[in-house]
């Protein structure tokens, strides 16, 4: 009998189906991982296990010891015996460690808590995890790898019999990698079924009993981890043909717009940690060049030290155009003719509650108002004609930009940059969000900006959007280039097996 069972699982979201009859059994002291490219439906399954999407917002059938469970929220899944760690660390830094580990289980005694006993608990849990962690220091004093351990030992303190990690080691160094393991080991004696989620093949070998792989928000594969190898699993994780969504065209490449060399960013919370390591690369004019990687590879941390955005230490040489030139702020950047389309439009991309010409027109002022007096005639034109270039559905330059749909944020931020008539554009996670309507619209245009010359930096999770329109991809990964490829070359295997360091 298994100690848990999710049966056909269903979860919608407007416009999308994110999880389309997934499946998935677990046995006590069993570790099973749970794979795939990014999108693949894994968060959301955890989502519906651990009661943030509660009953009625999903259908299928959750049972635990072969009891069918309804979890109206978190803390009925927490009863039943689940744990689960998310990637974003939920930890109060204010508070110490061990009140974060009880936090809302605080021992008391008619509405007092007991401090003494508090830290008594702590101490000892921390000590049976062999965490050399003071449980009375402010958790924000800690690194983010001390962080995620005291996260582990939070879902721990609740005597979890299914304890669930998502991509637990993206923060650790490799000695608390081995002390995360140690910890795992200890618990798979104890008869603990843990689900893990990771983009790292190699952990997941190193301690799976079985893997299952998650593909468009389907259950495509279930193997023993012995009876599986690293291919078998890449080529059920990226199993799909570019399609049609992408426009076949050839691009002129000319000079070299922009060429980075021995590029290393540091971490700004691990002192020492790098998270780019050494990287070289250059982009021609016209060249549509994608960096792919899974999570954690260091693709943004990339662009944004480029960009002198990164808020960590970094060293890099950059010459654009041929020329040597220094970027100390992002202003700098944009005065050298580099537009950088950011991951997260909602915190670094846009401000909700302006209008889209008071967005399109933030980073080019200088250029299109003059240095001292703003042109709000010449910035209404010059805003009016990229909405219509970008298709923004919107009734005018003057509507309020958090009004608008994901597609047409999307575009306003695009069309942000092309206002500053920028030589080489960085689009990080360009699609991320949006319907495929708006994205074979941003695909069409990323392709016109380089048939006429503009040299562009893709980074994207979508493994088939790297493929379709880049003319040279090279990956990262854990910081490192591990592979450079054309776009004749490229395949979805290579492409994967460099990025989990099977190259």
């Amino acid at each position: 009998m298994p100690l848990l069972e999710m049966r056909n699982i269903v979860k919608e979201f407007p416009g999308v189906r994110a999880l389309d009859g997934v499946s998935l059994t677990l046995d006590a002291g069993e570790f099973h991982s749970l794979v795939g490219e990014n999108g693949a439906g894994k968060s959301t399954l955890m989502k519906v296990l651990s009661g943030v999407y509660p009953e009625g917002t999903f259908a299928g059938e959750i049972l635990v010891d072969d009891a069918s469970r309804h979890f109206r929220g978190i803390r009925d899944s927490e009863k039943a015996g689940i744990a689960i760690i998310f990637q974003e660390l939920s930890l109060v830094k204010e508070l110490t460690v061990g009140e974060n580990i009880f936090l809302g289980r605080e021992p008391s005694r008619f509405g007092i808590v007991n401090w003494s006993e508090l830290y008594h608990r702590a101490t000892k849990l921390l000590q049976d995890l062999n965490l050399p962690i003071d449980p009375q220091v402010k958790a924000g004093s800690l690194g983010i790898g001390q962080q995620q351990l005291v996260e582990i030992a939070k879902a721990l303190s609740q005597d979890a019999k299914i304890l669930v990690l998502d991509e637990p080691t993206a923060a650790l160094t490799e000695s608390e990698v081995e002390t995360l393991f140690g910890i795992l080991e200890n618990l798979r004696k104890r008869g603990v079924g843990m689900i893990y989620i990771s983009h790292k093949l190699d952990e997941v070998f190193r301690m799976s009993d079985r893997v299952t792989v998650l593909r468009d928000g389907k259950t495509v594969a279930t193997h023993t981890a012995a009876d599986t190898n690293t291919n078998e699993i890449i080529a059920a994780m990226v199993g799909r043909e570019v399609g049609d969504i992408f426009p076949v065209t050839t691009h002129s490449r000319g000079a070299t717009a922009l060429s980075v060399s021995n590029l290393t960013a540091y971490s700004a919370d691990i002192a020492g940690k790098k998270l780019v390591d050494s990287v070289s690369f250059a982009v021609k004019k016209g060249e549509v060049l994608g960096i792919a990687g899974l999570m954690g590879a260091g693709r943004s941390e990339l662009l944004m030290s480029i960009f002198a955005a990164w808020r960590g230490k970094h060293v890099r040489g950059i010459e654009v155009d041929g020329r040597p030139v220094k970027i100390n702020s992002p202003s700098d950047a944009i005065d050298n003719g580099i537009g950088f389309v950011t991951e997260d439009r909602k915190r670094f991309g846009l401000i909700l509650e302006q209008t889209i010409v008071d967005n399109m027109t933030l980073a080019g002022l200088k250029r299109l108002s003059g240095r001292i007096f703003t042109n709000r005639t010449k910035e209404n034109h010059a805003v009016a004609g990229a909405m219509k270039s970008l298709r923004i559905k919107a009734n005018s330059p003057l509507t309020v930009a958090g009004t608008l749909s994901g597609g047409n944020q999307q575009k306003i931020v695009l069309g942000k940059w092309l206002l500053t008539d920028p030589s080489v554009l960085f689009l990080d996670e360009p699609t991320r969000g949006i319907d495929v309507g708006a994205k074979q619209e941003i695909y069409a245009e990323i392709n016109r900006l380089a048939k006429e010359g503009m040299a562009i930096v893709l980074v994207s999770s979508e493994l088939p959007e790297v493929l379709g329109l880049s003319d040279r991809i090279i990956v990262l990964h854990e910081g490192r280039v591990t592979g450079e490829f054309t776009r004749e070359d490229a395949t979805p295997e290579k492409v994967m097996a460099a990025a989990t360091g099977n190259h």
